[in-house]
């Protein structure tokens, strides 16, 4: 589907900053997420995550949808079976690096859900 876009290039240079691999991580966790989850889960300002958002829907990394007045991520519908592998055994391996984020996170924000 990504023939010119989704290559292993692409992807790791996607990857190879520590608050996007993180985003990626989480979503594949917890497979939809609003921004007021990324926020409480990783630390950062509301401007930062957008940031890195944007960065990964540029590349078509991840999709969002719009529910009222917040906006909910998922990992891309049309990624590559390998890009999925290659997330879910980076996550299932290093669970300590994606420890404090999960702590955080505890559940997904329950404001988003009113």
């Amino acid at each position: 589907m990504y023939a010119d876009s989704m290559t292993p290039l692409v992807v790791f240079k996607s990857l190879s900053e520590d608050t996007r691999l993180k985003i990626m991580m989480l979503l594949t966790i917890h497979p939809e997420l609003c921004v007021c989850d990324l926020q409480q889960s990783l630390a950062l300002s509301q401007p930062k995550i957008s940031r890195h958002l944007a960065e990964l829907r540029r590349h078509q990394l991840l999709e969002d949808e719009r529910r009222g007045k917040w906006v909910y991520y998922r990992l891309h519908r049309g990624l590559e079976p390998w890009v999925i592998q290659v997330l879910k055994t980076t996550s299932a391996d290093n669970q300590a690096y994606m420890k404090a984020c999960l702590q955080r996170l505890l559940k997904p924000c329950e404001q988003c859900e009113s």
